[in-house]
Protein backbone atom coordinates (compact mmCIF):
# COMPACT_ATOMS: atom_id res chain seq x y z
CA UNK A 1 0.00 0.00 0.00
CA UNK A 2 1.27 3.47 -0.77
CA UNK A 3 1.66 6.49 1.06
CA UNK A 4 -1.69 7.66 -1.02
CA UNK A 5 -3.83 4.62 -0.51
CA UNK A 6 -3.05 4.47 3.29
CA UNK A 7 -3.96 8.24 3.31
CA UNK A 8 -7.42 7.55 2.88
CA UNK A 9 -7.47 3.72 4.44
CA UNK A 10 -6.11 5.90 7.50
CA UNK A 11 -8.83 8.49 7.04
CA UNK A 12 -11.97 6.52 5.54
CA UNK A 13 -13.59 5.71 8.30
CA UNK A 14 -12.36 7.93 10.90
CA UNK A 15 -14.92 9.31 13.43
CA UNK A 16 -13.39 12.05 14.54
CA UNK A 17 -12.80 13.41 10.71
CA UNK A 18 -16.56 12.38 10.36
CA UNK A 19 -17.62 14.69 12.81
CA UNK A 20 -15.74 17.63 11.55
CA UNK A 21 -17.05 17.38 8.05
CA UNK A 22 -20.83 17.44 9.40
CA UNK A 23 -19.54 20.52 11.68
CA UNK A 24 -18.69 22.55 8.56
CA UNK A 25 -21.30 21.71 6.73
CA UNK A 26 -23.71 22.96 9.69
CA UNK A 27 -21.56 25.72 10.71
CA UNK A 28 -21.18 26.93 6.78
CA UNK A 29 -25.03 25.77 5.55
CA UNK A 30 -22.84 24.20 2.94
CA UNK A 31 -23.91 20.67 1.07
CA UNK A 32 -20.39 18.93 0.76
CA UNK A 33 -17.43 19.07 2.49
CA UNK A 34 -13.93 16.81 2.17
CA UNK A 35 -10.50 15.57 3.35
CA UNK A 36 -8.61 15.89 0.29
CA UNK A 37 -4.90 14.07 -0.44
CA UNK A 38 -3.65 16.25 -3.16
CA UNK A 39 0.08 15.29 -4.39
CA UNK A 40 1.88 16.24 -7.50
CA UNK A 41 -0.15 13.51 -9.56
CA UNK A 42 -3.08 13.24 -7.69
CA UNK A 43 -6.40 14.64 -6.01
CA UNK A 44 -8.17 12.01 -3.75
CA UNK A 45 -10.94 12.37 -1.81
CA UNK A 46 -10.35 10.91 1.92
CA UNK A 47 -13.33 11.20 3.65
CA UNK A 48 -16.41 13.15 2.08
CA UNK A 49 -19.75 13.83 3.70
CA UNK A 50 -22.43 14.81 0.72
CA UNK A 51 -25.69 16.21 1.26
CA UNK A 52 -25.89 17.78 -2.94
CA UNK A 53 -25.19 14.65 -4.62
CA UNK A 54 -21.84 15.73 -5.77
CA UNK A 55 -20.94 12.02 -6.40
CA UNK A 56 -17.80 11.92 -5.09
CA UNK A 57 -16.97 8.98 -2.16
CA UNK A 58 -13.81 8.49 -0.20
CA UNK A 59 -11.10 7.10 -3.02
CA UNK A 60 -12.77 8.79 -5.23
CA UNK A 61 -10.36 10.94 -7.80
CA UNK A 62 -10.47 14.48 -9.78
CA UNK A 63 -8.07 15.22 -12.56
CA UNK A 64 -5.42 17.37 -10.24
CA UNK A 65 -5.48 20.39 -12.77
CA UNK A 66 -8.77 21.04 -12.80
CA UNK A 67 -9.00 21.65 -8.47
CA UNK A 68 -8.01 24.60 -6.91
CA UNK A 69 -6.91 22.46 -4.27
CA UNK A 70 -4.06 21.86 -6.99
CA UNK A 71 -3.68 25.89 -6.72
CA UNK A 72 -3.39 25.92 -2.72
CA UNK A 73 -0.75 23.05 -2.69
CA UNK A 74 1.12 25.04 -5.21
CA UNK A 75 1.25 28.78 -3.28
CA UNK A 76 -0.25 26.96 -0.08
CA UNK A 77 -2.91 29.47 1.33
CA UNK A 78 -6.57 29.11 2.01
CA UNK A 79 -9.03 30.06 -0.68
CA UNK A 80 -12.74 31.68 -0.14
CA UNK A 81 -15.03 32.54 -2.24
CA UNK A 82 -18.92 33.48 -0.82
CA UNK A 83 -20.65 33.77 -4.76
CA UNK A 84 -18.93 33.15 -7.78
CA UNK A 85 -21.19 34.96 -10.30
CA UNK A 86 -20.31 38.38 -8.37
CA UNK A 87 -16.47 37.77 -7.88
CA UNK A 88 -14.07 39.00 -10.46
CA UNK A 89 -11.23 37.18 -9.96
CA UNK A 90 -13.26 33.21 -9.78
CA UNK A 91 -16.55 34.03 -12.09
CA UNK A 92 -14.60 32.88 -15.22
CA UNK A 93 -12.02 30.46 -13.47
CA UNK A 94 -12.42 26.65 -15.23
CA UNK A 95 -13.14 25.22 -12.06
CA UNK A 96 -16.27 26.59 -10.49
CA UNK A 97 -17.75 26.12 -14.35
CA UNK A 98 -16.69 22.49 -14.48
CA UNK A 99 -18.18 21.33 -11.03
CA UNK A 100 -20.98 23.97 -10.91
CA UNK A 101 -20.39 25.91 -7.35
CA UNK A 102 -21.13 29.08 -6.28
CA UNK A 103 -19.32 28.98 -2.80
CA UNK A 104 -16.15 27.67 -2.07
CA UNK A 105 -13.83 27.39 0.58
CA UNK A 106 -10.09 25.09 1.47
CA UNK A 107 -7.75 25.21 4.08
CA UNK A 108 -4.23 23.69 3.58
CA UNK A 109 -3.95 20.75 5.79
CA UNK A 110 0.43 20.93 6.44
CA UNK A 111 2.02 17.88 8.44
CA UNK A 112 3.87 18.99 11.63
CA UNK A 113 7.34 18.61 9.15
CA UNK A 114 6.34 21.00 7.17
CA UNK A 115 4.84 18.80 4.30
CA UNK A 116 1.96 19.21 2.20
CA UNK A 117 -0.83 17.07 2.80
CA UNK A 118 -3.84 17.91 1.23
CA UNK A 119 -6.84 20.31 2.04
CA UNK A 120 -10.07 20.61 4.00
CA UNK A 121 -12.31 22.00 1.85
CA UNK A 122 -16.12 22.74 1.18
CA UNK A 123 -18.45 23.80 -1.53
CA UNK A 124 -21.97 24.29 -2.63
CA UNK A 125 -24.40 25.09 -5.81
CA UNK A 126 -25.51 28.29 -3.79
CA UNK A 127 -23.12 31.59 -2.68
CA UNK A 128 -22.82 31.21 1.02
CA UNK A 129 -21.34 34.09 3.01
CA UNK A 130 -17.50 32.26 4.29
CA UNK A 131 -15.07 34.85 4.30
CA UNK A 132 -16.47 35.33 8.80
CA UNK A 133 -14.01 35.23 11.42
CA UNK A 134 -16.31 32.12 12.98
CA UNK A 135 -15.69 30.31 9.72
CA UNK A 136 -12.47 31.11 9.31
CA UNK A 137 -11.47 30.43 12.55
CA UNK A 138 -13.34 27.02 12.12
CA UNK A 139 -11.53 26.00 9.34
CA UNK A 140 -7.84 27.20 10.92
CA UNK A 141 -8.66 24.99 13.65
CA UNK A 142 -9.81 22.14 11.95
CA UNK A 143 -7.36 21.82 9.16
CA UNK A 144 -4.58 21.55 12.38
CA UNK A 145 -6.57 18.96 14.16
CA UNK A 146 -6.22 17.39 10.95
CA UNK A 147 -2.77 17.93 10.56
CA UNK A 148 -1.92 16.37 14.54
CA UNK A 149 -4.02 13.56 13.45
CA UNK A 150 -1.72 12.64 10.63
CA UNK A 151 1.42 12.96 12.78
Amino acid sequence: MNDLDASVAALRHDAAIKAMLVQICETTAMGFAAIVRVTDSRWVACQVLDRIEFGLDAGDELDLKTTICNEIRGHGKSVIIDHVAADQDWRTHPTPVLYGFQSYIAFPIVRADGSFFGTLCAIDPQPHKLDTPEIVGLFERLSHEIAALLG
